[in-house]
């Protein structure tokens, strides 16, 4: 039981911290609400847990021979933690009540884990605390202990940003936590470059 606690401990460390992918689900939860934020959370988590398998069955050995992956990778990153930054900087901060905009899908998390350097740190540091060896008992272990709290870490942000939801009611009060989310996803990106 103490290997299963030590994986939640470090899965609960790894997933409730500040990234990229949970600041998209705070925003996600300030614009869009909760409930319509899931898709997001479940993608986000999803995706997450199949790079931690794939990370645990050997992937890692692919990238330690083909290191401009890892490159390619960490710059393609950037670019989309850029992008996500600048789509909310110029977004007019009027809250979703008519349909016009939507939330962050399911495949869109999913594509946020696979260029979050973060999210592929967490699977190196994890595999290799806790399966090293790649025994599949224990990669599937890891996984589904992470597939919990990482699907719970990450709907907290949605649900923290759907609390703040009440508080962002007007258009220049949103763009301001926007504009702040912004700022925060672009200083990820340029941390990426150095």
């Amino acid at each position: 039981m103490s290997l299963v606690f030590s994986m939640a401990a470090f899965a609960l460390a790894a997933s409730i911290t500040p990234g990229p992918v949970n600041i998209v689900a705070l925003g996600s939860g300030a614009q869009f609400g909760f409930r319509a934020s899931l898709r997001h959370v479940a993608g986000a988590t999803l995706g997450f847990v199949l790079l931690l398998v794939l990370i645990g069955l050997g992937l890692h050995e692919l990238l330690r021979q083909w290191p401009v992956l890892t490159q390619g990778i960490r710059l393609f990153g950037v670019a989309f933690l850029l992008y996500m930054a600048w789509k909310l900087a110029s977004d007019d901060g009027r809250l979703n009540t008519q349909g016009q905009a939507r939330a962050p899908s399911a495949w869109y998390g999913a594509l946020m884990q696979w260029l979050n350097p973060k999210a592929w740190l967490a699977c190196v540091a994890g595999m290799g605390a806790f399966a090293a060896d790649g025994e599949a008992r224990l990669v599937w272990l890891f996984a589904a202990v992470y597939l919990v709290i990482c699907y719970l870490s990450i709907a907290c942000w949605a649900y923290a940003g759907s609390f703040l939801r009440h508080y962002l009611g007007n258009p220049a009060r949103m763009r301001l936590f926007n504009r702040s989310m912004a700022a925060l996803l672009a200083a990820s990106a340029a941390y990426l470059l150095l």
